[in-house]
C-alpha cells in the first residue's frame, strides 16, 4: 500500500505517521472495512470459511464433560465433536492418555522420524500495522532487504550446515518485496535446497503459480486469529487487515499448484481453544476438498518483540499447548505438525516424541545475520528480528539431540522425478 511508504523506509517515524498511528488506534471509523476486499484481491468461491466460522461460533467448550473426553479417546476415528471434547478444559486431566494416543498415531503414520528445516528472512519491510508483530510498519526497527547476492550468500552458509529445506520469509510489503523479487529468491533456493517453502504476504492464484514455477513447493499463511471481530482490533492497516482474503490464501496456493500448504492461529491473541479448533478445521476441510495436497499445522504462541516487552502468551501455557498438539494429532493423523523455536528446548525435545513431526534448527528471525549466527562473524548491516526465539541451537546440535532422544532426524523426504 503506497500510503505507508513514507514511513517504512525511515528509522524514525514522522509526526504525520505518529498522528496516523494514534488515529488508527483510537478511532475505529478511520480504518477500512476488514471484511471488504481491496482492489486487485482475487475472490474465490469457497464455502470453507463459512463452515469453519460456524463451527467456531457454536463451540461451547465448557459444555464438555470427562465422559465426553473418555468417549473421544475410545473412538478409533476422531470426529469433529470428539476433537472439540479433546480441546476442552474437561480434557486437561486426561493429558497423559491423550499423549499416549497421539504417540501411537504419530508412530503409525510418520515412524520414528523428525524433519528438520530452517527459516531465512530476506526482508523485514512491512506495510501492515499489526499491533503484536515486530515487523509492523509503525515499529521503530532497522529495516533491511537482502540483495540477490546477499540472499545467495545466506543460502550457501545454511546449505553448508547440512540443511536441505528452507522456509523463506519477508515482511508483508509488495512495494519492497514484490512477487518477482520473491520468485528470484525461489530460483536461488532451488540451487541449494531440496524443499523450498514461503511465508510471505497472501497472493492471488496466478502469483502462486508463478512462484511454484520458480521453485516454491509449499506456502505457509497464519490467520493469526480466526475471531474476525478480534482480528479487526489487531490489524489496523494494510492488506493484512482484510480477513477473508487472508483466510482463503491456502486454497489459492493450492489452485496455483503448490504441493503443500500450512497454517494456524497465533495462540494467545484471542480465545486459544476456539482458535485451535478453527485452525484444525481449516486444514480438515481443505484436506477433504483437495486430498492430494500435503498439509501441515503449526502452533506458534506470542513472543516478545522489539520495542514491546509486554507481549506474551495469554493463558496458553505449556500444558495447554501440549493438549492442543495431542488433540491435533488424534484428529488429523496424517497432517504434519511443526513446532518452532518460539518454544524452549525441553518442550520441543519432548513433543517430537509425542505429536510433532517437524522442527526448525539454526534459526534466526533477523535479516542477513546467518553468518554471525553460524560462524561468529561480526556484521554491521543486519535487519532487526521479528520476535525473540527461545531455542537457539544450531542444526548440528538439534540433529545430535534428536538422535540422543532415539529419533531419526530427516533432512529431506521428497524425490523429484
Amino acid at each position: 500500500m503506497a500510503e505507508n511508504n513514507f514511513f517504512i523506509d525511515s528509522d524514525k517515524l514522522s509526526k504525520e505517521a505518529l498522528e496516523r498511528k494514534h488515529k488508527l488506534e483510537t478511532d475505529p471509523f478511520s480504518r477500512t472495512d476488514h471484511m471488504k476486499y481491496m482492489e486487485g484481491m482475487e475472490q474465490i468461491d469457497s464455502g470453507i470459511r463459512d463452515r469453519v466460522l460456524e463451527e467456531m461460533k457454536n463451540y461451547d467448550y465448557n459444555s464438555f464433560t470427562a465422559q465426553d473426553v473418555k468417549r473421544a479417546l475410545a473412538q478409533e476415528t476422531c470426529s469433529v465433536m470428539d476433537f472439540k471434547a479433546l480441546l476442552s478444559p474437561a480434557a486437561a486431566p486426561f493429558l497423559e492418555e491423550m499423549a499416549a494416543r497421539a504417540k501411537i498415531e504419530t508412530s503409525k503414520h510418520f515412524g520414528n522420524t523428525v524433519y528438520l528445516f530452517t527459516p531465512l528472512y530476506i526482508a523485514n519491510y512491512c506495510e501492515n500495522y499489526c499491533i503484536y508483530c515486530g515487523f509492523n510498519c509503525y515499529n521503530d526497527i532497522h529495516r533491511k532487504k537482502l540483495t540477490t547476492e546477499e540472499i545467495e550468500h545466506e543460502m550457501k552458509i545454511i546449505a553448508d550446515s547440512g540443511i536441505e529445506e528452507i522456509l523463506m520469509l519477508t515482511g508483508e510489503s509488495r512495494a519492497a518485496s514484490d512477487v518477482t523479487y520473491i520468485g528470484e529468491a525461489c530460483k536461488l533456493a532451488r540451487k541449494y535446497f531440496r524443499n523450498v517453502g514461503l511465508e510471505v504476504y497472501p497472493m492471488n492464484t496466478d502469483e502462486y503459480r508463478y512462484l511454484h514455477e520458480c521453485g516454491a513447493d509449499y506456502v505457509t499463511v497464519f490467520q493469526e486469529t480466526y475471531d474476525s471481530d478480534k482480528y479487526e482490533t489487531l490489524h489496523l492497516l494494510g492488506h493484512k487487515r482484510i480477513y477473508p482474503y487472508r483466510f482463503d490464501a491456502q486454497e489459492r496456493a493450492i489452485l496455483g499448484g503448490m504441493r503443500g500448504v500450512a497454517g494456524s492461529a497465533l495462540l494467545g491473541l484471542s480465545d486459544f481453544r476456539k482458535d485451535a479448533l478453527a485452525s484444525a478445521l481449516h486444514i480438515y476441510f481443505l484436506q477433504r476438498k483437495y486430498p492430494y495436497v500435503e498439509y501441515s499445522l503449526s502452533c506458534p504462541r506470542l513472543r516478545p518483540i522489539v520495542n514491546n516487552d509486554k507481549i506474551n502468551p495469554q493463558d496458553v501455557h505449556e500444558k495447554e499447548l501440549c493438549q492442543i498438539l495431542c488433540a491435533y494429532r488424534i484428529f488429523l493423523p496424517y497432517v504434519g505438525i511443526t513446532v518452532s523455536t518460539r518454544e524452549q528446548k525441553h518442550f520441543r525435545d519432548g513433543i517430537v516424541k509425542i505429536a510433532a513431526t517437524k522442527i526448525s534448527a539454526g534459526v534466526s528471525t533477523g535479516i542477513g545475520d546467518h553468518e554471525s549466527k553460524y560462524e561468529g562473524k561480526e556484521l554491521d548491516d543486519t535487519g532487526d528480528e521479528q520476535f525473540e526465539i527461545s531455542d537457539g541451537r544450531s542444526f548440528d546440535d538439534v540433529y545430535s539431540d534428536m538422535e540422543q532422544e532415539g529419533l531419526q532426524p530427516v533432512c529431506n523426504d521428497y524425490v523429484y522425478v
